[in-house]
């Protein structure tokens, strides 16, 4: 009775969750708004804002927060995906699931896996359910799987080099009034050390909001990387073990009717 019950507890924890794809974004953005408050709540983010005269820093902030919301949906367009393959697996997995075939894979949940499959089958009856070699149909899958997913590294290149041209321009402010100074006056010396030292802000506050929220965008589109290939892992081990063994059967079934007794 014991080993009857510890048997589905265990498979079911070794199945992930339909969401985690999308528990894991909401566990990492809660963590940064997190931070992001006690860094408000000290007066870090207004220094920062109010120090930088480029405005440059404002920009990271309000490109950041785009990315976020397009991580969003792209995690939740993978998390569907994920739960849609999940799905199909289990409608194939059935003692009978061999017949949904027949209908060229309509009566799947929909989803790119749903779509792959449905090409894979009609590949096969358009050249006699001979062998069927699905590697460029996979390269197609995991195309449209991954979409718009480079978005995230073009994004963080941007903002590391947006933070690189802020200290690039916070430099040039810093260096611009030793040109012209002159030590005996005093009232110019104070004048170009604040200069100096609004430079200097303007590099660092750059710098370092560039760098952060580069690391940040990797590290939510590195989960939705993840997530992207165990949905097509899935898919792959899906179409190997219950798809593509149903259709060569299906044509040696075909072969054997042609072949005269």
């Amino acid at each position: 009775m014991s080993s009857m019950t510890i048997g589905p507890i265990a498979a079911a924890a070794a199945d992930p969750s339909e969401r985690s794809a999308l528990l894991f974004w909401m566990i990492f953005t809660g963590l940064s708004i997190f931070a992001a408050v006690l860094l408000w709540r000290f007066g870090l983010i207004h220094l920062m804002l109010t120090s930088d005269r480029t405005y440059i820093s404002s920009v990271i902030a309000a490109l950041y927060l785009v990315t976020c919301g397009h991580c969003f949906l792209r995690t939740r367009a993978i998390a569907r995906e994920g739960a849609a393959a999940r799905r199909c697996r289990a409608v194939l997995a059935a003692p009978d699931g061999g017949k949904v075939l027949d209908a060229r894979a309509t009566a799947l949940p929909h989803g790119l896996v749903r779509d792959h499959i449905e090409s894979l089958v009609t590949k096969a009856a358009a050249q006699d359910y001979r062998p069927v070699d699905q590697t460029l149909l996979l390269r197609t899958l995991a195309d449209r799987l991954r979409g718009s997913n480079g978005f995230g590294a073009f994004v963080s290149d941007t903002l590391m080099k947006l933070g690189l041209l802020g200290t690039i321009i916070g430099f040039i402010i810093m260096l611009a009034p030793i040109a012209g100074l002159d030590a005996a006056d005093k009232v110019a010396m104070r004048s170009s050390m604040g200069l100096m030292s609004d430079g200097m802000a303007v590099a660092m506050y750059t710098t370092l909001a560039g760098l952060v929220g580069s690391i940040l965008v990797r590290i939510q589109y590195y989960m939705l990387d993840a997530a992207t290939q165990r949905v097509f892992s899935d898919a792959v081990v899906l179409t190997e073990t219950y798809v593509t063994p149903v259709l060569e059967r299906r044509g040696s079934e075909i072969k054997g009717a042609g072949t005269p007794s």
